[in-house]
């Protein structure tokens, strides 16, 4: 099952700290998995996930072949830092295939000639010139571990200067309407910000009913 093309073309319209916040802040990976490119080049796409054995590269390549026009490949290489996983010959097969881009648990190589490409989003560990061996295994399209986050086949990747969530493909749907509600619904205030009229009444609330007063010092128990 693949989350509907609409569906996806939504989640366009919002940064990964608002769709963070919505899903309680639990399907954001670890800041060490970040924006290795074109920092104005956002990621979104249906995942096709990839697990290679550590310092390998073999199910990279062939998910090239297997990627749909639009998918994000996530690359699962157990957070080794051995070698890097792919470099500017497999983005520059992936964006003749139109496959948006890549995440990688792990490290890429040859930045400059991808950088070069333009508009392929890479988001990675890091950068290393030492190269992967090509002997497998590996897997496609199985659920893997990446960047703290387990990623099913389909789940939908949104990536930005921020970092990277998933939003699971099941709940894709229903996440996309609530965050359309909450934009909403918080453009006035974000609005008021703008202009320097707001209130921070609500933190002396917290802090009241934490017994904190509001200068900051410690209430006496009640």
């Amino acid at each position: 099952m693949r989350p509907a093309p609409e569906v996806v073309a939504g989640f366009r319209d919002f940064d990964t700290p608002a769709i963070s916040d919505l899903m309680n802040r639990l399907y954001t990976m670890v800041p060490a998995v970040r924006m290795q490119t074109d920092p104005g080049v956002r990621l979104v796409g249906p995942a096709c996930t990839v697990k290679v054995f550590p310092g390998d590269n073999l199910m990279v390549h062939k998910s090239i072949d297997v990627a749909r026009p639009g998918d994000v490949v996530v690359v699962d290489t157990s957070s080794s830092m051995m070698t890097a996983v792919l470099g500017d010959l497999v983005c520059t097969k992936a964006k003749y295939r139109g496959i948006a881009g890549f995440v990688v648990d792990g490290l890429i190589r040859d930045l400059p000639g991808i950088l070069r490409l333009g508009d392929i989003p890479v988001f990675a560990r890091g950068v290393t010139p030492l190269g992967p061996l090509h002997r497998g295994p590996g897997e496609l399209n199985y659920p893997i571990s990446a960047g703290g986050i387990v990623v099913h086949p389909g789940d939908i990747v949104v990536a930005d200067l921020n970092g990277v969530v998933i939003v699971p493909r099941e709940n894709a749907e229903a996440v996309l309407q609530q965050l359309r509600v909450r934009g909403a619904q918080e453009a006035d205030y974000v609005a008021g910000v703008a202009r320097g009229e707001f209130s921070n009444d609500w933190v002396d609330v917290i802090l009241d009913d934490g017994g904190v007063f509001a200068d900051g010092t410690e209430a006496a128990q009640r």
